[in-house]
């Protein structure tokens, strides 16, 4: 299994013998307006070019449809009979962009051996979750797998805590730069959040994304790695992938 992290949620994933990726966004640095004021967005380029990015994909899961997980240039340079799987309420949507293979998961679904489930969050607090609407994240399973557990863009809640201890997954992948429209409400989880997932299961490595991607985030991967070494969180357990890095298992 390989987990190569491209940037913010897009994740290119062999598993399974299959190859996807999940939240594609290939916008280039500085492309875009500012989210709070302070840079244009977003403030990293592409480790890749995107059509490296692309190459092989065999299918894409898409967690929701804000434009950081989703934009404009993905949904032109995925091929059009892809495989999207999507959670309930977006498929309309995708399908007006011109994919033909639209799939929602709502509960379970299997392709090709893998079992997808999906898993609820909270985007923030109940006033942000309120405004910026569902999220999903997903729980990869198959045979001679590690089950993998993508919490998505969610803080830390009730539900992921839920998700963890009734999947016991190996591998969590968290959201993990404190993005925020205000002051001390981020709609992600931040380092503290973070190292709450890692107390909470010490067995599982932690991989953290959705990091220096955007003028809203407010966590680095630097100070996430400090503060987790300072609360007794090391390099073995949480993982803080540079966009482009491979991680393999």
């Amino acid at each position: 299994m390989h987990i190569q992290l491209i940037r913010n949620a897009t994740l290119r994933m062999t598993y399974g013998n299959r190859v996807f990726i999940t939240d594609p966004y290939l916008a280039p640095k500085y492309s875009q307006d500012p989210l709070v004021g302070k840079s244009r967005n977003p403030t990293a380029d592409l480790p890749l070019p995107p059509e490296e990015v692309l190459v092989d994909i065999q299918m894409a899961l898409i967690s929701h449809l804000h434009p950081d997980h989703f934009d404009s240039l993905a949904q032109e340079r995925l091929p059009k009979d892809i495989q999207i799987y999507c959670q309930p309420g977006d498929q309309q949507q995708i399908k007006e962009a011109g994919f033909s293979n639209v799939k929602i998961v709502d509960g379970s679904v299997d392709w090709h051996g893998i079992r997808i489930t999906r898993t609820t969050g909270q985007h923030g607090n109940e006033n942000w979750s309120a405004q910026i609407g569902t999220v999903s994240g997903f729980i990869f399973q198959a045979e001679d797998e590690l089950t993998i557990y993508w919490a998505g863009d969610t803080i830390w809640c009730e539900a992921v805590k839920q998700v963890i201890l009734e999947t016991q997954p190996d591998i969590i992948i968290t959201h993990s730069s404190g993005a925020s429209f205000e002051p001390g409400e981020p709609i992600i989880m931040d380092a503290r959040q973070t190292i709450e997932v890692c107390r909470a299961a010490p067995r599982s490595t932690v991989i953290a994304i959705h990091m220096e991607t955007f003028d809203f985030d407010t966590v680095s991967r630097k100070d996430l790695r400090a503060i987790a070494e300072a609360k007794g969180i090391g390099a073995r357990q949480l993982l803080i992938p540079a966009d482009g890095e491979t991680l393999a298992f």
